[in-house]
């Protein structure tokens, strides 16, 4: 970084000189190296050793040798390392300084494309959605109307259209937009279901209607519960379906939670049914709820959001049978695709309707008697005002490539208790360590082994070299979770995964067994 400073302030210290010294002398400004040439300079410099700095930060992410994170804890992190400081100074800083910020930024970050990065549903560094990002980031448009991103408009008309095909839907029938994420494009399906069977919730408000009732299974993303609070219908009227032992919606529980619901009054109008849940991986059984959701007139959406990639899968996509028959269907590329984020779409299937539910037809933007079709701007489709060119990036990439969703088979050694008696239905791999034969012994209906998972993750974050997730679920207590989505990921990073967790856990053989405290 030294000679990065070097480097500018000798060439910033000669234009400035020449500037100077061609003033002084009188010549004219067309031949001058003027104050802008040389901030014009400054600026190429700083981008291109900016550059360097990036492309230094990709070789080191997919580099084996290289840590997931060179972890700090947040009190460290605010008292400064190495000159890296996080407070906001009083006078401008140089361009010098503030590469080496960038550079300290992605220093003390999270390498989530590496291949031992196993934390999360979205990883991978997918070097042609990248670019799309640095494009999208330079054209710095908003998404809102026709006359300011026609290209970009276009582009995510044609993807939408991509993704309906693939569903299933026909020409004549679909519509979609693309939202800031997964939990945002499931809160758009329950907001149409709404708008759906009672339009005048639009001028009237919740007042006005009856106390709906919305469906999801116990093993859903948050989101459903989190939209229902949102929109004013409640949590307490969200009901949660009971699933079977993988994880996957029962439709007969899901029948008497309708009857339940009507039997308290209730107006059960929204299914939701999981293509991929979060945790096991696990796909409802959508054919089936379809038929459930017919019977009794309700809206079926599927949140596929980290499913969805599977129906690019010739191989997977029958997980997903009886999609073509939802009302809406959330799906997120930033997930099993490996787009960079964000990248999340609401695809609808009745035309129009995303027009109605959230039109508003504000004459300072979306003035109607334009040059163009209006219809292309599709700002008053969305909640929103404001909306960021999330689909450059995934068009690129399916320009570039065919995307085949992968579906490993690695199964924890026997040091290791699976969470599920069954091949994973995903990439989602649940499995308890197990440190002693003591602990294998007592595992059963207990609760003892609930400190082992975050007591070894804790270690793990610390040495830096891989990453993995735990949670409880219903009555299991903490298990990793190992998620595979990143392409670069090899059996030898599983392997070194399994290898690590063995050997931070060795260390916790001295931990006694206390009833009801955890281990």
């Amino acid at each position: 970084m030294q000679a990065i400073t070097k480097r500018l302030g000798k060439t910033n210290a000669r234009l400035n000189t020449k500037a100077r010294k061609h003033e002084q002398l009188g010549i004219p400004n067309r031949l001058r190296i003027t104050e802008t040439a040389v901030r014009l300079n400054t600026q190429r410099l700083f981008l291109r050793e900016l550059l360097n700095i990036l492309l230094a930060y990709i070789n080191k992410s997919q580099n084996r040798s290289s840590k997931v994170l060179d972890f700090h804890y947040p009190h460290q992190l605010k008292e400064g390392r190495e000159g890296f400081s996080l407070e906001l100074p009083d006078q401008p800083e140089n361009l010098e300084q503030l590469l080496v910020d960038c550079r300290d930024t992605l220093k003390y970050g999270v390498k989530t494309g590496h291949p031992r990065f196993f934390n999360q549903l979205s990883t991978g560094l997918d070097i042609i959605g990248l670019a799309g990002e640095w494009l999208t980031s330079t054209a710095n448009t908003n998404m809102f109307t026709y006359e300011v991103a026609p290209v970009f408009i276009l582009m995510e008309e044609v993807i939408l259209k991509k993704m309906q095909t693939f569903i299933g839907w026909s020409e004549e029938e679909g519509d979609g937009i693309f939202s800031p994420g997964g939990t945002m494009s499931n809160l758009y399906s329950v907001l149409l279901a709404r708008y759906h069977f009672f339009p005048h919730v639009k001028t009237e408000g919740m007042h006005a209607l009856p106390r709906l009732a919305l469906f999801t299974s116990a093993h859903s993303h948050y989101s459903i519960k989190k939209s229902a609070v949102t929109l004013g219908i409640g949590s307490e009227n969200v009901f949660l379906v009971k699933c079977d032992e993988r994880g996957k919606m029962i439709p007969a529980e899901l029948e008497y939670s309708i009857q339940t619901a009507k039997g308290k009054g209730l107006f059960p109008f929204y299914v939701n049914t999981t293509a991929g849940t979060t945790v096991y991986g696990a796909f409802d059984p959508i054919s089936d709820i379809a038929d459930i959701c017919e019977n009794h007139g309700l809206w079926l959406h599927v949140d596929g959001a980290w499913g969805g990639g599977l129906l690019l899968s010739e191989r997977h996509r029958t997980k997903l049978r009886g999609i073509e028959r939802a009302s809406s269907v959330t799906w997120n590329p930033h997930k099993m695709m490996c787009v960079p984020l964000q990248c999340s779409a609401i695809l609808v299937r009745k035309k129009g309707l995303l027009q109605k539910c959230n039109q508003l037809s504000a004459e300072y933007l979306f003035q109607m008697d334009k040059h163009y079709d209006t219809s292309y701007d599709t700002g008053d489709k969305t909640i929103q005002c404001g909306r960021h060119v999330d689909v450059f990036k995934l068009w690129l990439m399916w320009k570039a490539k065919v995307v085949h969703s992968t579906h490993p088979s690695t199964k924890p050694s026997a040091a290791y208790g699976n969470i599920l008696q069954h091949i994973p239905e995903h990439s989602n791999v649940c499995f308890w360590y197990l440190p002693t034969t003591t602990v294998l012994r007592r595992l059963k209906g207990s609760v003892h082994v609930s400190k082992v998972a975050p007591k070894i993750k804790a270690k793990m974050m610390e040495s830096g070299a891989t990453m993995v997730g735990y949670q409880p679920l219903g009555d299991k207590v903490n298990f990793f979770r190992c998620v595979f989505s990143n392409p670069a990921t090899q059996k030898a990073d599983v392997d070194f995964l399994v290898d690590e967790i063995a050997r931070l856990g060795s260390n916790l053989s001295h931990l006694k067994y206390e009833p009801n405290q955890g281990v």
